[in-house]
């Protein structure tokens, strides 16, 4: 079993190797991964791609790991701890690691380091209902430009805890619609992005002033399109997790962020309502 950074004409295996643990990843996605950050995977002896990890380095101070799979005819091997290892060793000794694990995944991140800091609170909607007003007066809506990039990069770094101009660029290319509320003033105070997955319609991210400016975000991105709808929710939003299961969210699970060569979270001023997917934060 040869362990490999994997490459664009790889993607059709990853989509195999995901799809087998249920997960709905599609080419862009992937391409979204793979321009943001770096994918390794072990292939087995006729190339089959058997195992993944990726990680995405924000800047020198963290990085994120996700899509850690490995095929259930491989598991018990190893291979899923020494490919997350080999992206923690992709980057350099003093870089916070942080990803959301699955249950089955935890107790090896455990073994490995990671402690559990939080968590994000997993919804899918199958209809949407539009019900009552939102109260925010004197802030405009309206799609995001190329001269918007400055501000936005701005609060999602104050939102999220670090820069992620990279991810974002690549993510705004891949979204169906992007969109930004501004004050009075004409200043950013919040922002949101959608991207058509297989399944779903991925709301996120989500970053605003406050709950009802991400209701607002929420309502415009989702009037736009008929379908499944998901978002992840960090916590401390019970407020917004309040709106969305009036809408018609249920949530349906609530997965740990854990965290590796610190004890402490990104610094986040409480404005992050919806994360970008799983395999990014």
């Amino acid at each position: 079993m040869n362990l490999t950074k994997l490459e664009i004409d790889d993607i059709p295996g990853l989509i195999e190797l995901t799809a087998s643990m249920g997960w709905d990843y599609d080419t862009d996605e992937l391409k979204t991964i793979m321009s943001s950050g770096i994918i390794y995977g072990h292939k087995n002896e006729d190339g089959k791609i058997i195992s993944s990890a990726a990680i995405v380095e924000y800047d020198s101070k963290l990085a994120w790991i996700g899509i850690v799979s490995v095929n259930e005819e491989y598991r018990g091997l190893g291979l899923g701890r020494i490919v997350t290892q080999k992206c923690i060793e992709s980057v350099s000794n003093n870089v916070t690691s942080m990803l959301i694990a699955t249950e089955e995944g935890k107790p090896m991140y455990e073994k490995m380091g990671f402690v559990t800091r939080d968590c994000i609170h997993k919804f899918l909607c199958d209809q949407y209902v539009f019900k009552g007003t939102v109260n925010v007066s004197n802030y405009s809506i309206m799609p995001m430009e190329k001269k918007d990039l400055t501000q936005v990069l701005k609060i999602d770094k104050d939102a999220f805890g670090v820069d992620r101009k990279n991810l974002l660029i690549n993510r705004i290319a891949q979204s169906k619609d992007s969109l930004v509320v501004k004050n009075i003033d004409g200043e950013i105070i919040g922002y949101g992005l959608t991207v058509l997955g297989p399944v779903n319609l991925i709301l996120g991210p989500i970053v605003a002033n406050n709950p009802e400016t991400a209701t607002l975000i929420l309502n415009h991105l989702i009037k736009s399109y008929e379908g499944k709808y998901r978002i992840d929710v960090p916590s401390g939003n019970e407020k917004f997790m309040s709106y969305l299961k009036e809408r018609g969210f249920v949530q349906v699970s609530q997965p740990p962020i854990m965290i590796n060569n610190s004890m402490q979270l990104p610094p986040r001023n409480n404005t992050y309502f919806g994360i970008v997917a799983q395999a990014f934060g």
